[in-house]
């Protein structure tokens, strides 16, 4: 299993997965060029991905699908909120995901969860390899943490999940109170203490990383949103690292322990 962040944030969210020969994107939220770009800093072909799943239809998660999937052949999956919510969508053949579903494509096995979130059906999603049992879960873009996602996320080998902003960032930032009350509320965004909360209730010592995604460019810094979940994981069974994605370059790969990444050097690099 190989995890790689093309972008995560406001302005556009991707993340490739990996395992077997088989990849598969979660959410396309930049343009064809801009997937390509992105996508030749990892020396991946676009045609080389098999499909897309979408986790809601907010532009910065699925507004390059429908342009990069005509281009490029990939199958979309949505599930059927997301599908009607988005106007883009009109423009690709989808094929529809319940919040609760469990797929394979090639050589990852898929499960998707419902989230709590001002979108139309949105999900979280959770891959495994059939080659190798290594878990990986995608969690962002969600105002609560269910039980249902905690016992999905339980053992999983790679944690992404949404630390979008340090709550005495958001109360004391530039944003109206009609925005901030949306991100803190339990349809909006995770803060950082809800970040940490959550992976501390998921450490175990084969987890080997907690990659941070959708940190807000103005109620959040990536130093404030590691040290916040570095300190909740002291103590805990956890050896791995702590790493924010970032909005504007390619983060990872990331892979599980014991498997590590033999293809090109650790990828940090502007977009």
């Amino acid at each position: 299993m190989i995890v790689r962040v093309l972008g995560s944030g406001s302005k556009g969210n991707a993340v490739l997965l990996e395992a077997g020969g088989t990849r598969v994107l979660i959410d396309a939220g930049f343009s064809p060029r801009g997937m390509q770009k992105r996508l030749e800093v990892m020396e991946v072909t676009p045609d080389s991905i098999e499909a897309v799943i979408i986790t809601h239809e907010h532009t910065d998660h699925v507004g390059g699908v429908a342009a990069c999937a005509k281009r490029w052949g990939w199958r979309v999956l949505a599930s059927a909120g997301t599908r009607t919510g988005s106007a883009s969508l009109a423009r690709a053949s989808v094929e529809t995901v319940s919040t609760s579903a469990r797929f394979t494509i090639g050589q990852l096995d898929l499960t998707t969860v419902g989230t709590s979130h001002d979108a139309n059906e949105p999900m979280a999603v959770f891959a495994t390899s059939r080659e190798t049992g290594a878990r990986t879960g995608i969690v962002y873009d969600l105002g609560i943490l269910t039980e249902a996602l905690m016992r999905a996320l339980r053992g999983v080998d790679i944690l992404m999940i949404e630390a979008n902003h340090d709550v005495a960032m958001l109360r004391n930032g530039p944003y109206p109170p009609s925005l901030r009350r949306r991100i803190a509320s339990r349809y909006g965004h995770l803060s950082n203490d809800d970040a940490a909360a959550a992976a501390r209730r998921c450490a175990h010592r084969n987890l080997s990383h907690v990659v941070l995604a959708h940190l807000s460019e103005n109620n959040n810094r990536p130093d404030i949103a590691t040290e916040a979940v570095r300190a909740a994981l002291e103590g805990t069974d956890f050896t791995g690292d702590v790493t924010a994605a970032s909005q504007g370059r390619v983060t990872g790969p990331f892979t599980p322990k014991g498997m590590p990444y033999r293809g090109a050097a650790q990828l940090q690099l502007a977009i």
